[in-house]
């Protein structure tokens, strides 16, 4: 989430005006209406500061924003392949392999008792 939608939502929830949490904050209004239209970002201690000001709390998550683009790339992948699969010509499983009892697991799953 953006910091100027994390401010906005803040506020709404207090229920307070922007001028009110600039006096809060000990910050401008103008501050506030840069902020909550995304013209200008707060740094972490200055969100957090509003934040504050509008009586709630927070927690901070840091991630790797490499380990996302790689999930993202992964899935992305993942789906291609199984489209591809998808779009393969399909035929029975063979009824043969090469290790023993195959044949009588087989006949268990097609002769249940």
């Amino acid at each position: 989430m953006a910091g100027a939608d994390i401010i906005t939502q803040a506020r709404m929830r207090e229920g307070i005006s922007k001028r009110e949490l600039a006096r809060r904050a000990h910050t401008s209004p103008a501050a506030i209406v840069e902020y909550e239209s995304g013209r200008r970002s707060p740094t972490v201690d200055t969100l957090a500061r509003l934040i504050d000001a509008c009586g709630l709390g927070y927690n901070i998550t840091l991630y790797s924003t490499a380990a996302r683009e790689r999930h993202k790339l992964a899935g992305k992948r993942l789906s291609e392949v199984l489209a591809l699969a998808d779009a393969l010509p399909h035929r029975a499983a063979s009824r043969t392999c090469g290790f023993p009892g195959f044949r009588r697991l087989t006949e268990q799953q097609q002769d249940p008792q």
